[in-house]
């Protein structure tokens, strides 16, 4: 419960609170705009696109300035984006809004690592991140159940724009905390980012490839997931917030018992038992025929985040403190370029098929789970 940690925690609750009332729901807020099943495939890839860009830029930003002079950036750029979206009058004004909103989401990735890794010693960081994840999916369970809400009684369009709204007055709250970090710059020896990259451990650079195979099962299908929910299995947009409420639960319930248990045993197994759940997760999706069948595969979807605190602990472990939220920006710049071309693949096979993006998603997590399971080694996990 360090201050810094308790802070910036708490402005990623706030934040995600708001975005999630609505941000589950852009695929049909981008259908109800015109859009059709292509532009939203292209949608999910400007989205990773956008995420892995913005990664190492946000860590430089954080290294360089200090990480609250970059949150509160990020913040106000995100608003301008939630800003665009709100009074978006067609779908192509969304993607602009993407590209400004993503600053939250993904600049301030690296700095919310690094201010753990400052906070922290080794020990404690998985339970740090076990903390930092916790406050972040709890909204994942509450939010989308009123933003669903809020579609119900406003239509799409309007329910969505609700949101927005509500985010923005969530974005002021929240930059008004972040004034309250206080952490010391870390001064080292200046590094480009070749000299970064050269800074990996080789484990890292081994759970970078792991990693990546199973973000792209992730990427392929999981834009694709509300759609198939509720024009396929013809579920509503409620129930879909119920949904996604039982996989944030199940997440939520899973985190302490795992990072406790992850301390002593070791992170590898639980590592590879989230890589497993990826596999599993678009597989038990496209295999259900009822709600209640929604309901046991997001469950599956829940426990994806099991070893995901251990994940996180290992990759900043092994970042030299001085380059720490460069080294996280530069992972993740690394595995969201590679992860980019997704969704638009996903959105191809959905018209071959709507099944085709689940099915070819389970068999690449397969394949990510082995390469993780085989390569990295349990002294370098734990």
């Amino acid at each position: 419960m360090e201050r810094n940690v308790v802070i910036v925690s708490a402005v990623v609750f706030l934040l995600g609170f708001g975005e999630e009332l609505w941000k589950r729901y852009l695929p049909k807020y981008l259908e109800a705009l015109g859009a059709g099943v292509g532009v939203i495939g292209l949608f999910g890839t400007a989205k990773d696109f956008f995420d892995a860009v913005y990664q190492y830029p946000g860590g430089r930003l954080a290294d360089r300035v200090g990480r609250r002079r970059a949150f509160l950036a990020f913040i106000a750029l995100a608003s301008v984006g939630y800003l665009v979206y709100l009074l978006s009058p067609s779908w192509p004004f969304v993607f602009l809004g993407l590209a400004l909103s993503m600053a939250w989401q993904s600049m301030a990735s690296p700095a919310v690592f690094a201010v753990i890794g400052d906070a922290l010693p080794r020990e404690r960081r998985a339970m740090g991140f076990t903390l930092q994840s916790m406050l972040k999916r709890v909204p994942m369970a509450a939010a989308p159940l009123l933003g669903g809400g809020l579609i119900a009684w406003a239509g799409v369009v309007s329910g969505v724009r609700l949101g927005l709204v509500i985010m923005l007055a969530l974005a002021g709250v929240g930059a008004a905390l972040t004034l309250a970090i206080n952490l010391p710059v870390v001064v080292g020896a200046p590094a480009n980012i070749k000299g970064v990259w050269r800074s990996f451990h080789g484990a890292l650079k081994r759970l970078l490839v792991s990693d990546i195979i199973i973000r792209t099962c992730e990427g392929m299908a999981e834009i694709f997931i509300i759609l198939y929910a509720t024009n396929v299995t013809g579920i509503s947009l409620p129930q879909y917030g119920v949904l996604f409420a039982v996989q944030m639960v199940t997440a939520i319930l899973v985190y302490i018992p795992a990072a406790k248990v992850a301390d002593r045993v070791g992170r590898k197994p639980f590592v590879i038992a989230t890589f497993v759940c990826f596999a599993l997760f678009p597989v038990a999706v496209v295999l259900a025929r009822s709600f209640a069948a929604l309901v046991f595969a997001f469950v599956v979807g829940g426990l994806r985040e099991i070893g995901e605190p251990s994940r996180k602990a290992m990759i900043v472990d092994f970042a030299e403190p001085h380059l720490r939220a460069r080294t996280v920006g530069l992972y993740y710049l690394v595995r969201g370029l590679t992860i980019t071309p997704a969704a638009a693949l996903g959105g191809l096979l959905w018209k071959v098929e709507p099944q085709a993006p689940f099915v070819a998603a389970g068999i690449i997590g397969i394949v990510g789970t082995i390469v993780f399971a085989s390569t990295v080694e349990e002294r370098h996990a734990s």
